[in-house]
């Protein structure tokens, strides 16, 4: 453990210290996060691959008290250092990647241009690599006994890190937070587009036993159908679906346990910030209307491990900095409660 005698977490915090202004290192951590800056198959607007970095400013602005998790911090939080080769390959493909959308959105076709199939082949292995990439540290930090969490860069970033946790914790489930549903078999031509991750979970991670979906609210019917031949595999409640429920009078305690229910013994979650009011993450790479507050989502995840179940890891995704720092504030602020949540969940 990191000697803090010398730290005060009333006072402010210290450029020269890690993630929230805390005095850890990587060997004293319990929990390590994991930046990755990646956004090569965005849609829409783009800056989550500056998520990472930008929420790491933002979180010396995180005051260190937690009414949940009294002193979590004290556990040791630590994030890596942005891999800036990551970052660099992550540009240099994301605008191959607006190439070769810029043609399809105005009809061209493909098979037709020999330069933009070869965009398409890069594109695809590049994201192949970023999955080996954080396959290979997320594996190597749970082989040192740390707890992990990936922070994005769009949401294909955590498929890696899905691998590596199923081969070293066994059945999981993902309890999903998100606009999107993420089940289509590819998007766009892209392999390991981010509109894919929960489908190429589902697929490679042999581990998964269960997919929790909720506050989804923008999806297609290719992805309603997958859910409904999924045999129970996944299950999604819909945005529509619990405002439905709360107009009609049951409480968010009662949906709540009927989310809890559906979930395994280990629980993974995989945040997209999309999944919250676009009000407190208006630039992420597609906001949709509706969605929740912060504090639904920690009422839920705390409900989750009073019910005796494990978290044992999390992604925190598709916070976009590339207008203001609101966004990364937010996204701070939910990475700190995650973390928080996370070593008291796994509390000797």
């Amino acid at each position: 453990m990191a000697d803090l005698s010398q730290f005060d977490p009333n006072s402010v915090s210290l450029l020269s210290n890690n993630i929230f202004g805390l005095p850890t290192t990587e060997e004293d951590a319990k929990l390590v996060l994991l930046p990755v800056p990646w956004e090569v198959t965005v849609s829409y607007t783009h800056g989550t691959a500056r998520g990472p970095e930008q929420i790491f400013k933002a979180s010396h602005q995180v005051d260190l008290y937690d009414a949940d998790v009294k002193d979590g911090w004290k556990c040791g939080f630590f994030m890596r250092d942005i891999d800036k080769q990551l970052l660099l390959r992550s540009d240099y493909l994301r605008k191959e990647a607006e190439l070769y959308l810029k043609f399809l959105t105005e009809g061209g076709d493909i098979s037709d241009n020999e330069f933009l199939k070869k965009t398409l082949v890069d594109v695809n292995t590049g994201t192949i690599a970023m999955n080996e990439w954080v396959y290979r540290h997320t594996k190597e930090l749970l082989r040192n006994n740390k707890l992990v969490a990936l922070v994005g860069g769009d949401h294909s970033t955590p498929l890696g890190f899905f691998k590596a946790i199923g081969e070293f914790k066994g059945e999981f489930g993902i309890l999903q937070i998100d606009a999107h549903c993420d089940l289509r078999e590819e998007y766009e031509g892209f392999q390991y587009s981010h509109a894919s991750i929960m489908y190429n979970a589902i697929r490679e991670v042999p581990q998964l036993s269960k997919l929790v979906q909720i506050g989804i609210r923008d999806y297609c019917e290719e992805e309603l159908d997958f859910i409904r031949n999924s045999n129970g595999k996944v299950v999604t409640f819909f945005d529509k679906n619990i405002k439905t429920r709360q107009y009609e009078g049951d409480t968010w305690k009662m949906i709540c346990d009927d989310i809890i229910a559906t979930l395994p013994q280990q629980v993974y979650i995989s945040f997209d910030i999309d999944g919250l009011d676009p009000k407190l993450c208006p630039h992420t790479g597609t906001p949709v209307a509706g969605g929740f507050e912060t504090e639904q989502l920690y009422y839920l995840f705390r409900k989750v491990i009073e019910s005796g179940r494990k978290l044992i890891g999390f992604d925190l995704n598709e916070v976009s900095t590339s207008h203001d720092e609101w966004d990364a504030n937010v996204g701070a602020r939910v990475l700190f409660k995650l973390c928080n949540l996370l070593v008291h969940s796994n509390k000797e």
